[in-house]
């Protein structure tokens, strides 16, 4: 019996975003739920674990016209160099936008989601600020642009819970 593709969770690591930033750390996503885009579902469907691919993913399967902020041009077509680190069967059960939304009044804000990135990044490097991680901070403001421009789908300069892409339920 085979495996739903919604039910597949994929950890990548590796990864270079239209040659602008490069992120040494893997991220996990679940493959088919609007996670990432269109481009990395359909290009990561038939990998295996330990494979590495470069895709090259054109802008209607990336960020299209619009692009992602001041990071991504619109139009642009999108090259990443992907390395499969695990599949999983169950999908995380951390509710992401819970832990982002430190007021709870059920948005994001920028300063919110910059302050849960920088979170991550120390943590992701064993709660030390390493020089690498010093300098992802600082240039961590690209990145939550970035994110804004995806995820702020009316443009409020807030991230509602519908327009969040991440997981944002206890159990999904």
């Amino acid at each position: 019996m085979g495996r739903n593709l919604t039910d597949i969770i994929i950890t990548v690591a590796a990864v270079r975003v239209y040659r602008v930033f490069d992120r040494d750390q893997p991220f996990t996503f679940q493959l088919g739920a609007g996670q990432v885009i269109k481009g990395w579902d359909q290009g990561l469907t038939d990998m295996c674990v330990g494979e590495k691919r470069m895709l090259t993913i054109p802008p209607e399967l990336g960020y299209g016209d619009r692009g992602a902020g001041n990071v991504i041009p619109g139009g642009a077509t999108l090259v990443f160099d992907v390395e499969l680190i695990n599949i999983g069967d169950s999908p995380p059960t951390t509710n992401v936008f819970k832990e982002i939304d430190e007021n709870k009044d059920m948005q994001l804000s920028r300063e919110e989601v910059s302050e849960y990135l920088k979170k991550q990044m120390v943590a992701a490097d064993g709660g030390q600020e390493s020089e690498d991680i010093k300098n992802m901070i600082a240039e961590h403001d690209k990145l939550v642009e970035e994110i804004f421009q995806h995820e702020d789908k009316d443009k409020n300069g807030y991230i509602s819970h519908d327009e969040f892409s991440g997981p944002k339920h206890d159990e999904l």
